[in-house]
């Protein structure tokens, strides 16, 4: 039993855990789910593959660690988003936050959750589900914040917030897909204001 005030006996860390995800975020946001070697990532990390499976378990625990990170981190600004005051600032802030965090010069570019297993093939496929997932709680979360809109009167009562929560998370997605592909930031802005203009898609 260990005593109260004492610290846990065992071997101490020799590296950085938070650090160490954060690189193993970046791996994956880059290459995707298949396309992140296990050497990509324990070099990224700077920690042999024994360290890593007992810090972090296989490849795909560490990929479920990695996205939870990134939702709290880069994409942060979509819980953000959905505590504006109206639905028009919930769109303006959600695309703009797209905009902003699928062209970090300080990280990949594009999305995460858009690109980290579009291409996986069955080896992948627990990564590109839970990604699908993650991609619908978010429609779910802006289709419940825009149906609180038309309850408010905020919305007219004849719109529809499934239909909306998609369209705006179709044009993000499509931001996020620009944006790897080399889209600059002030073109992504205009995309967003256009379709900011339209708002809300009758």
């Amino acid at each position: 039993m260990q005593t109260q005030g004492k610290a846990p006996i065992g071997r101490p860390r020799g590296f950085d855990a938070e650090k160490a995800l954060d690189q193993a975020m970046r791996v994956f946001w880059d290459q995707g789910y298949e396309g992140a070697s296990l050497t990509d990532l324990t070099n990224a990390m700077g920690i042999s593959r024994t360290s890593m499976y007992a810090a972090f378990g296989n490849k795909e625990d560490l990929f479920h660690l990695a996205l939870r990170r990134y939702t709290d981190g880069p994409a942060a600004y979509v819980p953000r988003a959905l505590e504006e005051p109206t639905a028009r600032q919930v769109a303006v802030a959600f695309l703009n936050g797209s905009v902003l965090a699928t062209t970090s010069p300080d990280c990949p570019a594009g999305c995460f959750g858009v690109q980290g297993a579009l291409a996986a093939g069955e080896p992948g496929r627990g990564a590109r589900d839970t990604l699908a997932a993650w991609r619908d709680n978010g429609i779910s979360l802006l289709r419940e914040r825009f149906q609180r809109a038309v309850d408010e009167g905020d919305l007219s009562a004849g719109a529809d917030p499934g239909p909306l929560a998609r369209y705006l998370m179709a044009v993000a997605n499509g931001i996020a897909v620009q944006a790897a592909a080399g889209a600059t930031r002030d073109d992504l802005q205009v995309v967003a204001g256009m379709a900011l203009r339209n708002w809300p898609p009758t």
